[in-house]
């Protein structure tokens, strides 16, 4: 037999004088080494890296079943044979060793079933597998719990043996077949239906098995590989896609050639110290626009499309991806191999259009290592791949967030998170994350954008506290003193999420809820305050939470900025002498609350800003509550009752809709918008809930962007209807409706008023031509300029309480809504499930029934009612009712008393009554009548 034969034959040993050990990991060759059992122990340490399904197959092609030169065997069927028989000898030690008999008396001590064995990873108990077939050591049989595992393994074992003796093909020819591949390093769709097709001829997938092998674990092949050229004519595109592809495949070669590609023919893929060296299309790169790359990706599509449906060859990808990741996350890291060619970008490119990726086969190892590569991408390339993906369809951006959502959701499902394990030392989790941002910002970029809207900054910087802050007083900077973070890769790619209409996806999709679920929100905190490398937070990419854990963070650094406030209030008494003051203190009569309120938080505003942002303490003149939350509540529905009362004419009310809006011609100062948007702050501050009704636009206004055409849609809908028609309208605009640039307002007394559009409006009719300008400078004065000084006002006294927070970060314009109004949504089913019970009471006692009963049968007015008694607000916080932490205790026996409540801490104190019927009337007496705060 000669050498080539020697080769073509799947069982015959490998050559040790001319075959050197190469691998995608190593740039050095095998050394000379006379020792044959030397030899092999060497190939083995080499290989000891592999992954798992290929271990056995190392092996085999390692064992030597004569004492003699067994490289000078013929490889005759009979061999071929006991080569089978052997690998299947070792095959069984191997699974002895790491699953077990399944007997749990097994006396074998070299079986993981028996008492006391110790456990050994996968290469280590393919070693022992080996040096226990050279000893014929003991095998146990299968135990019948086993059987089922067995059957299935000795059934592929024999295929094996099969597929190995009935070999069909012509030895030279297949040699021929792969050595003419052996030189391909890099790959183009030509090329593989060029192999595809012959492989089919011949019946026989290993020789491109073997070559996606070598492409795909190295680095520098698929950076080479499907470069764009000359696009293709239709007759071409035409004859590649209708070439047929062959359904018989060998299905012994795709087994064992999925592995042994890489181990035989791949090329040192440690790319760094060649990619940038004169790669080809290097030149090319400074020609490619920022949302561009040079790999065809229709072309990868295609070979995807036509390769992945073949179970073998899609193995090689698997394992291709395996021996990949760690050579291309070490490039990343240590040798700045993206800014030497930016072409590398192409690897991540061609590997994502894999549409298996989120399949079970890559979640354990190929994944979870490609995220930690793609999460070492500079900014830039982070920013280009955001770039390019944002042209994909909604079905491909769904598509990669449901492989990394896929990734994320199985480590927190296969892991015990808690406060000590905590998901942020996750590696695969947090590199998910950081890949899905990218994403994110595509499906942003994709969407429909609108850049230009932006609110002006205000003139007069917000005023700063006069006095030190607790950092400046040890002696450290202040922190955030430039404002509110912004996310880096935001600012590489010059674009805000609030800039975004409407996304590609919905921005729901984006959020993890087993992720949400498992997050130590308090730690997570304190990691994204901290800013470390070495500690990751969600709160880095708010994307991937619901509103319901960003709605705690903004809680936390709430509170923590209030003590900090707190411990200045104490250091600046022991050292100069002042009056203790820890909390904002506003004392007020409920027959005078506006003049009372807005008086002290102006002079607050004016003398010492920073005390706003220390936690309010409301006391009602005349009344004994104590404010630990509730007296809080009540005061700031009271306030805004009065304020957006259309009687004293600061907001309009439009009955229609529902909502309120700036009143152009009102008659109050700037000054009372300003401390209208201080009381909206300080409601979030404290982690109140406000029954505040503004369109959309007004929370867009506040986080930075102007109102246009389309927010007319909620902010008033009979114009923006009529404004729609006109653009629609397809007979002449300026015969047909003789408008000009001119229009009417009428104020608050009825009295018109006129506004030109544009200079002259009056005499410059609306035609076909210009009425898309019209449109626009309509909503522009509605929106914007008619209320322009109000607006500021309010956005400014706002801002002066939550300028330091992580608000605008953490939130889009609609959470925004969701956290100063609440849900508007009230599921008491919810609430009955979460509530607790104290003082004697629980879920089967009598009287909760009845209660229950009672309460699900009150109309919706009387359920707001009963939550307004019992909260301090009739509106269900962020995440429903089903977040609220109600508790019903025990007040005593049956009695004539009302029922009360503890609004700080949403306790309702409820007597036993004797019957239903005095239930629902002493409920109803008390939900109805009450107002005020004593103390019992």
């Amino acid at each position: 037999m000669n050498s080539d034969e020697k080769e073509d034959c799947e069982c015959a040993p490998p050559q040790a004088e001319t075959s050197p050990t190469r691998g995608p990991y190593r740039e050095y060759e095998e050394p000379e080494i006379e020792n044959p059992e030397a030899s092999r122990i060497w190939k083995h340490e080499n290989y000891s890296h592999l992954y798992h399904s290929s271990h056995i197959e190392v092996l085999v092609m390692m064992i030597t079943l004569d004492s003699g030169n067994t490289y000078n065997l013929l490889c005759l069927t009979s061999e071929c044979r006991k080569r089978a028989a052997a690998k299947h000898l070792i095959e069984r030690y191997y699974h002895q060793l790491t699953e077990g008999c399944g007997n749990e008396s097994c006396s074998n001590s070299w079986c993981a079933s028996s008492v006391g064995f110790n456990r050994m990873d996968n290469n280590a108990a393919a070693v022992k597998a080996l040096e226990l077939y050279k000893v014929n050591a003991k095998l146990c049989d299968p135990h019948p719990s086993k059987k089922g595992t067995a059957s299935a393994y000795l059934e592929s074992s024999a295929h094996s043996n099969s597929a190995c003796s009935n070999r069909k093909m012509n030895h030279k020819d297949v040699h021929s077949v792969r050595d003419n591949f052996k030189d391909v390093t890099y790959l183009t769709e030509e090329k593989v239906y060029e192999i595809l097709d012959i492989c089919g001829e011949n019946e026989d997938y290993s020789p491109l098995i073997r070559v996606i092998g070598r492409v795909f674990s190295s680095a520098e092949g698929l950076v080479q590989s499907f470069r764009r050229s000359k696009p293709h004519t239709k007759e071409e595109l035409k004859s590649l896609q209708g070439k047929d592809e062959d359904k018989d495949e060998d299905e012994k070669e795709a087994a064992t050639c999925s592995a042994t590609a890489m181990e035989e023919d791949s090329p040192a893929s440690s790319s760094s110290s060649r990619l940038g060296e004169g790669s080809s299309g290097e030149n090319d790169v400074q020609k490619l626009a920022p949302d561009e790359v040079s790999v065809d990706i229709e072309a990868v599509r295609r070979v995807y499309e036509r390769l992945l449906s073949n179970e073998k060859i899609e193995a090689a990808f698997l394992n291709a991806l395996v021996y990949l990741s760690p050579n291309v996350e070490c490039d990343l890291t240590y040798h700045n191999v993206y800014s030497r060619d930016p072409n590398y970008l192409n690897l991540f490119v061609i590997v994502m259009e894999n549409n298996n990726l989120h399949s079970p086969e890559y979640l354990e190892i190929a994944l979870p290592q490609f995220c930690k590569a793609m999460s070492k991408l500079p900014l830039a390339a982070q920013a280009k791949l955001a770039r390019l993906w944002s042209h994909y369809s909604a079905e491909q951006i769904r598509r990669m967030v449901e492989t990394f959502q896929q990734l994320i959701t199985y480590k927190v499902i296969s892991n015990d998170f808690n406060s000590r394990n905590l998901v942020n030392d996750d590696d695969a989790v947090v590199a998910a994350t950081k890949c899905l941002k990218i994403v994110y910002y595509a499906n942003v970029l994709g969407g429909d954008l609108d850049v230009e809207h932006n609110e002006e900054e205000d003139e007069e910087p917000i005023p700063e506290s006069s006095e030190l802050t607790l950092q400046e007083l040890l002696g450290e900077e202040r922190r955030n003193k430039k404002g509110p973070r912004v996310d880096p890769l935001e600012t590489e790619l010059g674009i805000r999420t609030n800039d975004c209409r409407r996304p590609l996806i919905l921005f729901e999709e984006f959020v993890n809820e087993p992720l949400n679920e498992v997050l130590e929100m308090d730690k997570d905190y304190t990691f994204f305050k901290v800013e470390t490398e070495n500690k990751f937070s969600f709160m880095t990419c708010p994307f991937i939470l619901n509103a319901v854990t960003k709605n705690l963070g903004l809680y936390y650094d709430n509170r923590i900025r209030m003590y900090s406030e707190r411990r200045i209030t104490v250091l600046y008494s022991l050292v100069q002498g002042q009056q203790l003051n820890p909390y904002l203190r506003l004392k007020v009569r409920r027959d005078h609350i506006i003049d009372d309120a807005l008086v002290r938080l102006e002079m607050i505003a004016m003398e010492n800003p920073a005390d706003l942002k220390k936690q309010l303490y409301v006391e009602f003149e005349g009344e004994q509550g104590v404010d630990e939350g509730g007296v809080s509540k009540e005061f700031f529905q009271l306030v805004v009752e009065e304020i957006f009362n259309p009687d004293i004419g600061m907001f309009t009310y439009d009955e229609r809709t529902k909502l309120f809006w700036f009143n152009p011609s009102s008659f109050e100062n700037e000054g009372q918008y300003t401390l209208i948007g201080i009381v909206l702050g300080l409601a979030i501050y404290n982690n109140c809930i406000l029954d505040v009704h503004f369109p959309m636009v007004v929370y867009r206004k506040l986080m930075g962007k102007k109102g246009t055409f389309r927010d007319l849609a909620d902010a008033n809908p009979v114009l923006y209807q009529s404004l729609k028609e006109l653009l629609e309208y397809e007979g002449s605009v300026e015969e047909d409706m003789m408008i000009t640039f001119q229009i009417s307002q009428t104020d608050l007394f009825g009295n018109p008023l006129m506004y030109d559009l544009r200079e002259n409006g009056d005499k410059i009719p609306v035609t076909n031509e210009n009425r898309k300008e019209f449109v626009a400078q309509y909503a522009e004065y509605m929106l914007n300029k008619s209320v322009e000084k109000q607006f500021k006002a309010f956005r400014r006294g706002f801002h002066m309480v939550t300028n330091e927070s992580p608000l605008k970060y953490l939130f889009r314009p609609e959470e925004i809504e969701l956290l100063i109004c609440g849900s508007r949504n009230l599921d008491f089913l919810a609430l009955e499930e979460t509530t607790e019970y104290d003082g004697g009471y629980n879920r089967d006692s009598r009287i909760i029934k009845e209660f229950w009963e009672t309460l699900h049968s009150f109309g919706e007015e009387q359920k707001r009612l009963f939550l307004q008694f019992t909260t301090g607000t009739d509106r269900a916080p962020v995440g429903g009712l089903g977040k609220l932490k109600m508790i019903i205790a025990k007040n005593g026996p049956d009695t004539d008393r009302l029922p009360t409540s503890h609004t700080c801490f949403n306790v309702l104190l409820l007597p036993e009554y004797s019957s239903k019927e005095k239930l629902r009337e002493r409920l109803l007496k008390a939900i109805t009548y009450a107002k005020g705060f004593g103390m019992l």
